[in-house]
């Protein structure tokens, strides 16, 4: 099968699945789903095409165990990334940026997750950036345990085994396979669609506090702090465990 490159060819999943077969896919979505480096990884086309390959009998796995596979690595993927939280701390909101690791994808991350609470869980699967960072803010806020475990679950498998299925489905049409290059950049377009949301949200929030402060400076009311690094999630937050 030959899909439409989405950027450099070691990140194309039809590249990435023939090269390193299953393990490789388990290996990305782990990495994905809790690790810090896993967040530019492309998980959503990843496993559509995984399951697009498998029914068609390009990859010679069988399906409900790779979904299995799938699901196991990713709810391990984000027990990690918990895990890392818990002990990092909010020592993590000041850890500087480098080529792999940017601070406001942390308070984004972390953003998602107040506003959202537990179900973040969930609902990060489907947004990349977050879904890499969301099981970390949660074990820096000391979300309790078994709430976390319980939407771990249900995430990891509506998602990994949910979007795998679905290109199992979809690979058995033949507009699909005559489009897979559409499809996938399709996937892909619906996947930044939250990303892209929340930036012009945030542009549009950053103006109107731009205007505020010009205005009350103007007036001569000026006694606010000057903005900085939002303030890190506290140990005993209220997802925190009593």
């Amino acid at each position: 099968m030959n899909t439409l490159a989405l950027g450099p060819s070691w990140l194309d999943p039809d590249h990435l699945i023939q090269t390193f077969g299953p393990i490789g896919v388990l290996a990305i979505v782990f990495a994905e789903s809790g690790l810090l480096i896993g967040f530019f990884l492309p998980g959503d086309s990843l496993l559509f095409t995984t399951g697009l390959l498998i029914t068609t009998g390009k990859l010679d796995m069988p399906l409900w165990l790779m979904c299995t596979l799938i699901v196991a690595a990713a709810v391990i993927g984000d027990q990690v990334g918990y895990l890392f939280g818990r002990k990092v701390g909010p020592a993590l909101f000041k850890r500087p940026d480098s080529k792999l690791f940017k601070q406001e994808n942390v308070e984004k991350a972390h953003e998602f997750f107040e506003k959202h609470g537990p179900k973040s869980l969930i609902l990060a699967r489907f947004v990349p950036i977050v879904r890499t960072f969301t099981p970390i803010i949660a074990g820096v806020s000391r979300m309790n345990y078994r709430q976390f475990i319980t939407f771990n679950i249900i995430g990891g498998v509506l998602w990994g085994a949910g979007v795998t299925l679905l290109g199992a489905s979809l690979g058995k049409v033949e507009f699909v396979h005559r489009h897979i290059e559409m499809i996938l950049v399709g996937i892909v377009l619906l996947s930044v669609i939250p990303i892209v949301i929340e930036y012009l949200r945030a542009r549009s929030q950053s103006k109107k506090a731009k205007a505020n402060g010009d205005h009350v400076d103007q007036g001569g009311h000026g006694g606010h702090d000057a903005p900085g690094t939002p303030n890190p999630p506290s140990s005993r937050g209220r997802h925190a465990k009593r």
